[in-house]
């Protein structure tokens, strides 16, 4: 059995930094990629705000920079998923998709969190040219176009209220008969000017020669009230929630009900003493590639510090 001082799972922002950093510190990390090498920014086109790129960077040009920067330091790379962790004392035993095993001292989960899409193929066709799960990310290539966003909790309500802020009109596709969202947030989107809610009404697919032009609604009223149409669309933006992928670590670490990993304050510390969570796995609230980027900085430095005490 390979023993390795620091295992890093995943390979995101928060993996490939934390592997930049505990590659300099000399500990020689063992990091696997996972299913989606580079994570889920690799899903998207161009990253406008990330720092230190003023004309903005291509998504996988970026992971990869940040891969060879962690093998200059050290950091031996692989393929392959983690599918098994036993953390019950030191060191730690985890299990690969191969059925190889490793024994760490610390580990640094950097798993992520994936979107959830309603499952229509056209989303997949059109991924990265009109479909977005994050308005954040995306919204700046929207300015004064018309978008639709899917969705009816605080999350949906959100999105909407950042896209009308840049768009010309924003569409929000709702299958309920009501929104789901606090009554701030309710309020907000009903009293923004830009925002048309589409209550009752449910995407069935998207059209467009040249990436998203438009999507195939089904509005219900009740049968046989149902009436099918197209609305002409620029952007589609998924808003329906996250899914942290933590299955693997169940019963291991604590967890909030949605399997995001619970850390202790503002630090990486998971329940676990020499476990640590970077990034989207453990962050339900801001998602961003720079704030991966920085927790996983924070979990290889709190990896050190473990290790030196």
């Amino acid at each position: 059995m390979q023993h390795t001082k620091c295992l890093i799972i995943g390979s995101g922002p928060a993996g490939y930094t934390a592997a930049i950093y505990a590659g300099r510190a000399n500990l020689q990390p063992i990091e696997y990629c996972g299913l989606q090498p580079g994570g889920q920014l690799t899903q998207t086109t161009i990253v406008e705000n990330f720092p230190g790129y003023p004309q903005g960077v291509d998504a996988n040009l970026m992971m990869t920079d940040l891969r060879q920067q962690a093998e200059r330091f050290g950091a031996d790379i692989r393929d392959g998923v983690i599918v098994k962790a036993d953390f019950a004392k030191r060191p730690y035993v985890l299990t690969t998709d191969r059925g190889d095993e490793l024994s760490a001292d610390t580990v640094i989960i950097a798993t992520g969190a994936s979107a959830k899409y309603l499952g229509l193929a056209d989303e997949q066709k059109y991924n990265g040219q009109g479909v977005s799960a994050c308005a954040t990310c995306d919204g700046f290539f929207y300015r004064k176009k018309v978008v639709a966003v899917v969705g009816g909790g605080d999350t949906a309500c959100e999105e909407a209220t950042y896209l009308a802020g840049l768009c010309a009109k924003v569409y929000m596709i709702v299958r309920k008969p009501y929104l789901r969202a606090s009554d701030i947030m309710r309020k907000r989107v009903s009293e923004n000017p830009k925002i048309e809610i589409l209550y009752e009404h449910n995407a069935e697919g998207l059209y467009g020669d040249n990436g998203v032009e438009g999507v195939h609604l089904v509005a219900h009223r009740g049968e046989p009230d149902e009436r099918h149409y197209d609305l002409p669309i620029d952007g589609f933006f998924l808003a329906i929630g996250h899914r942290p992928n933590t299955d693997v670590f169940r019963g291991q670490l604590d967890m909030d009900a949605q399997g995001y990993i619970c850390t202790q304050g503002a630090s990486p510390c998971t329940s676990v003493e020499g476990v640590f969570a970077a990034g989207d796995c453990a962050d339900p609230t801001y998602r961003q590639a720079i704030v991966a980027a920085g927790s996983g900085c924070k979990a290889a430095l709190e990896a050190e510090r473990f290790l030196n005490r």
